[in-house]
C-alpha cells in the first residue's frame, strides 16, 4: 500500500466555546444538548431565564459544561455588551426564530416586523458580535443559521416567514464569501416542520398535519434530534471544508 490511510476528522467540539440563541426549548435545546455532548462548552440564551437554567443544569448533570445566559435578542446593545465581554465563542448556533402564520391579504404590519426583526435582524447582529470577537482574537469559527425548507420553497400562510429565512439563506452565503480569509464558516441549517414547542399548535391541526406530511416523502414529522447529528457535523472540523452551504434536512421535501 503506497498510500496512507485517510483519517476521519474528529466531530469532537472540546475546548470550543459555542453560543446557542433560543436555547430554552425545541431545536436550541437539542443543539446546546448535542454541542455539550461533543465537549463544547455551552452558553444558553434565551429570555426564559427558568428554562435556560433548568438546561444547563441538566446538560451539567450529563457530564457536559453549561451556563445560562438570559438575553433578548431583540434588544442589539444588551447582545453587543455581552458578547463582548464574553471570551470569544468558536460556535455560534443562531437559532432564536418565530411564525406567525396568516395569509398574505391578512398580514399586519406589526406581524411583519415581529417576525424580521427576531428572525432576521437579532440574527444578523447576534452573529456580527460574535464574528466580530473571532476577527479581533484571530481565531476560526463555524457560524450555524438556524434557517428551515421555507427559506426554498413556498408554501401557504407563510409569505413573511418564507421571506424571513430566504434572508437568512443569503446572509449565509454573503457572510461566507466575506469571512472564507478569516477561516470562518458560515451555513445554514434547513429542517422541515419539526415537532416543537412552536410548531405543535399548528400541527394540531389535522389537514394542515396531512398536507405537511404529503410534502415529506419519509413519511413523519422531523424531531429534535433528526437535527442533532447535523448541528455537530457543522460545528466540528468534520465540515472543515464547508461553507456558504445550506443543509437540508427536509425528509424530501425539497426533492421534488
Amino acid at each position: 500500500m503506497t498510500e496512507p490511510l485517510p483519517v476521519t476528522p474528529s466531530f469532537r467540539l472540546d475546548g470550543k466555546r459555542a453560543l446557542v440563541t433560543g436555547a430554552g426549548r425545541g431545536i436550541g435545546l437539542a443543539a446546546a444538548a448535542a454541542l455539550a455532548e461533543a465537549g463544547a462548552h455551552v452558553t444558553l440564551v434565551a429570555r426564559s431565564k427558568d428554562e435556560i437554567a433548568a438546561a444547563a443544569s441538566e446538560i451539567g448533570k450529563r457530564g457536559g459544561k453549561a451556563n445560562a445566559a438570559p438575553l433578548d435578542v431583540t434588544d442589539i446593545e444588551a447582545v453587543r455588551t455581552f458578547v463582548a465581554k464574553a471570551e470569544p465563542f468558536d460556535i455560534l448556533v443562531n437559532n432564536a426564530g418565530s411564525n406567525r402564520p396568516a395569509f398574505m391579504v391578512d398580514v399586519t404590519v406589526e406581524d411583519f416586523d415581529a417576525i424580521f426583526k427576531l428572525n432576521v435582524r437579532s440574527a444578523y447582529f447576534v452573529a456580527q458580535a460574535v464574528v466580530k470577537r473571532l476577527v479581533e482574537a484571530k481565531k476560526p469559527g463555524s457560524i450555524i443559521h438556524i434557517s428551515s425548507q421555507m427559506g426554498h420553497v413556498g408554501g401557504p400562510r407563510r409569505t413573511v416567514y418564507c421571506a424571513s429565512k430566504a434572508a437568512i439563506e443569503g446572509l449565509t452565503k454573503a457572510m461566507a464569501v466575506e469571512l472564507g480569509p478569516h477561516g470562518i464558516r458560515v451555513n445554514a441549517l434547513a429542517p422541515t416542520f419539526i415537532e416543537t414547542p412552536m410548531t405543535r399548535p399548528f400541527l394540531q391541526d389535522e389537514n394542515f398535519k396531512r398536507s405537511v406530511l404529503d410534502k415529506i416523502k419519509l413519511g413523519r414529522l422531523g424531531q429534535v434530534e433528526d437535527l442533532m447529528g447535523a448541528i455537530v457535523f457543522l460545528a466540528s472540523d468534520a465540515s472543515a471544508l464547508m461553507t456558504g452551504a445550506s443543509l437540508l434536512v427536509d425528509g424530501g421535501w425539497t426533492a421534488e
